[in-house]
């Protein structure tokens, strides 16, 4: 990376001698890139299908991500990895993801080449290779590229944005996060929103605002330097937040439910161009009902859902068309490269019925529908976490069949828009040719006249695994260079060549049984048995949307490519093949902090994520807090975890001592001292006992005895009769204040605690129960 360096093979260019009238200074010279070079923004959307853009046939109105494509191009046969970190890896090195170590999402890391979750440095970033040419890198939204276990302040920070080439940094580090009260890191550290949902903050929004700052705090310095912006918004990813008026713009518009949007939108996408003539819309899918077998509550609540989702989709695309008016009005949109993708098909961890807090579905906790219609209009709002039902993620990714981590059309074919009004002639075509996300780096490289680096920091660089689609930009009929693509996503596996793509599904229980279709390990006899008979053969070339199996009829050409599967995976570390889920989750990772019983919390730190913290649910512990109190009394959290979706806080009110448990946003349940604390020195501490088995199929923690102390002294006891049995998701832990939603309506947060408080100490040295399949729904819900 020369940022700053002598020419190549020149220790130094001037002349030293004794002194310095006989010498010639010579000074180092910063990295330039070539006078006109153009700007680099990618805009990574996240779980949007292919159906879900009106410029790919959707009734959502997009007219920025429209308008892009009206002045460039739209690909119909771009293609992702089916899931999150994966793409995500692949769409900044131009590798494949299981070559990043990124074969599924960082939480199910394993320890394998291809699955350790740890980027290598030899795969290097396009940040990092822009930087070397002179070029002002910002990365803005969703990361998730960082080992899980490494995302705290005790780092360590080389898999963090800035140390992967990225000058600044402001976004979230993990998979989804609320658009209202977001976990937001500002380059290295942890920050709050600039404002409250109130005052009318949207992460979105923000993103946006941050994205712009970034650009003119260089270009008010250096006008001609270029930039690389890539800015990956949380949407349209889980929790589906927007303000209600937003919302409202499609009241009515999805009452007919979820098989009449995908009629209408497969005749716009003919219309379009954007499926070849003679593409058949798929069958429907058997996980899915017909909307018209469900009774009209259901069909209320899943449309006002749809509706939810459609307002956050259009207001992403204002905040983009914002983004572009800037660029426009300081005149560098002309000479901006843009390119918009998906990480992968639309997203069905709503389950079949949706839901209004993801939290309940991590805990087999669903709300019964009466209870969801009751909070009907607060759906998208900042006191839920809402995610819409899988007959609408279906719908989404027409004309395709099945959806987000399945490697079917559904999981990896994505809406991508090319836009470059200087550098592309055409305007408002479509292109069909071959390619996948692994391309995107190469291409940028190539219209900039870059060669892949030799070295990166001293590091080796490998070879690039994707190719160059420049050459489609102003010829529609060139042949695709990408010839072979292997897939491989949680054991589904496929396979293209030429036009054809064999598909291999993972055996286990459906999606409607497991509600997040991961599977179990097999072993290699069930491997093999599953090579003999369990892949699918489509002609993609005439069968657009994977509707013929015609395996039968060409047995030798799948047999080809079945060992064309294999010897990609061989290449590119996807071995061993590994279908588990749960066994991956909850395996001993590495680098994690070592296990303890007690957790001492200073305020004024940063907040602890979920897996980093205490495991306090279902078992016996004490949180313990030294504090002083003044004359007069003081107020404020002592020490908190979660949100309004669920958790718990420890505070102080009108001088009293409170626990509140939020069981995932259902019920509170609350144990109150009598009697205000006095002034002085105190331990003011809190116990929970249980006092029965939890039962966590059906999405019940442990009930029991809720105790607080004042000096060891008992002064308050009640009984909760249902906890929260697995996961506090959002989940951060922070000592001394309520940051984001509050985790009970008795306070407006942050609620900072006005005494002085020493430190708050957490004891977990009861046995732990714990349910490793609500585990590992709570992962991948956050890919």
């Amino acid at each position: 990376m020369a940022l700053t360096e002598y020419p190549a093979g020149v220790a130094f260019p001037g002349v030293i001698g004794r002194t310095t009238d006989e010498s010639a200074p010579a000074w180092p010279q910063p990295a330039r890139a070539v006078p006109g070079s153009p700007n680099v923004l990618m805009v990574v959307l996240d779980d949007t299908g292919f159906g879900q853009l009106g410029c790919y046939g959707s009734p959502i109105a997009t007219p920025n991500f429209d308008a892009l494509a009206a002045d460039g191009l739209r690909y119909t046969n771009m293609h992702t990895t089916a899931l999150c970190s994966p793409s995500r890896s692949c769409i900044v090195t131009g590798r494949n993801h299981h070559s990043n170590g990124m074969a599924a999402i960082t939480e199910l890391a394993s320890g394998y080449p291809g699955y350790n979750g740890v980027v290598p440095f030899e795969n290097g970033f396009l940040s990092e290779m822009l930087l070397g040419h002179g070029y002002s890198t910002y990365m803005v939204g969703k990361w998730h590229l960082t080992p899980s276990n490494n995302e705290t302040a005790a780092g360590p920070y080389d898999r963090w944005p800035l140390a992967r080439g990225f000058e600044r940094f402001y976004g979230f580090l993990g998979g989804d996060t609320s658009q209202w009260y977001p976990d937001l890191v500002y380059d290295n550290h942890q920050v709050e929103s600039p404002a409250t949902p109130e005052e009318g903050y949207h992460l979105s929004e923000d993103l946006v605002d941050k994205s712009m700052q970034f650009i003119a705090d260089a270009k008010q310095v250096d006008p001609d330097k270029p930039f690389y912006l890539h800015l990956c918004f949380g949407a349209a990813h889980a929790p589906h937040h927007v303000a209600k008026e937003w919302a409202d713009r499609y009241a009515g518009q999805f009452d007919d439910g979820w098989d009449a949007y995908r009629e209408k939108v497969f005749a716009a996408q003919k219309k379009l161009g954007i499926v070849p003539e003679g593409t058949v819309l798929s069958r429907h899918d058997p996980d899915v009902p017909d909307w018209d077998s469900l009774p009209d509550p259901a069909r209320r609540l899943y449309s006002r859902m749809m509706e939810v989702f459609a307002g956050f989709l259009s207001h992403t695309d204002a905040q983009l068309g914002r983004l572009l008016d800037f660029l426009r009005e300081r005149g560098e949109l002309d000479n901006t490269l843009v390119m918009v993708i998906s990480d992968n098909g639309a997203s069905a961890e709503g389950g079949p019925t949706g839901t209004t807090n993801e939290a309940q579905f991590f805990n087999n906790a669903q709300e019964s529908l009466e209870d969801s219609l009751a909070r009907i209009d607060e759906i998208g709002g900042p006191t839920t976490f809402n995610h819409y039902p899988w007959g609408w993620t279906w719908a989404g990714n027409t004309p395709f069949r099945r959806w987000k981590r399945e490697t079917y059309r559904g999981g990896a074919s994505d809406p991508f828009i090319v836009s470059w009004p200087q550098g592309i002639t055409a305007k408002g075509e479509v292109r069909t040719q071959y390619a996948h996300i692994i391309d995107m780096v190469p291409t940028v490289l190539d219209v900039l006249g870059i060669e892949p680096p030799a070295t990166i920091r001293g590091v080796t660089q490998s070879p690039m695994q994707g190719v160059s689609f420049a050459k489609t930009f102003d010829d529609a009929a060139v042949a695709s260079d990408h010839h072979t693509q292997y897939f491989e996503m949680l054991g589904h596996r496929a396979i293209y060549h030429d036009g054809w793509r064999a598909v291999c599904p993972w055996p286990g229980p459906s999606f409607t049984e497991a509600g997040i279709g991961f599977g179990q390990p097999i072993s290699a006899d069930k491997l093999s048995e599953l090579d003999a008979t369990g892949w699918e053969l489509y002609h993609v070339d005439e069968d657009f949307a994977e509707n013929n199996d015609v395996a039968d009829a060409n047995r030798a050409r799948l047999i080809a490519l079945i060992g064309t599967w294999y010897v990609e995976a061989g290449r590119y570390s996807v071995m061993p093949v590994d279908g588990s889920g749960l066994q991956r989750m909850i395996a001993e990772k590495p680098q994690a902090a070592a296990t303890r019983s007690t957790y001492t919390y200073i305020p004024g730190t940063q907040s602890v994520p979920f897996f980093a913290g205490p495991r306090v649910l279902n078992r016996p512990h004490s949180i313990t807090a030294s504090v002083e109190i003044p004359d007069g009394g003081a107020e404020g959290v002592l020490l908190c975890q979660g949100s309004a979706a669920g958790g718990y806080s420890l505070y102080m009110k009108d001088g009293a001592l409170h626990y509140v448990h939020n069981y995932v946003s259902r019920s509170l349940h609350r144990v109150s001292s009598p009697e205000p604390v006095p002034a002085g020195a105190h331990a003011l501490r809190f116990e929970f006992q249980p006092t029965g088995e939890p039962d966590l199929p059906a999405g019940k923690g442990a009930p029991g005895l809720l105790q607080l102390y004042v000096d060891d002294e008992l002064v308050a006891a009640s009984e909760a009769p249902v906890t929260i049995p697995f996961a506090i998701n959002p989940g951060a832990l922070t000592c001394g204040l309520n940051p984001g939603s509050p985790v009970t309506p008795d306070y407006s947060s942050p609620f900072p605690f006005t005494g002085t408080l020493h430190g708050v100490t957490v004891d977990v040295s009861g046995d732990l129960i714990h349910d490793s399949e609500s585990e590992m729904r709570m992962a991948m819900a956050r890919q």
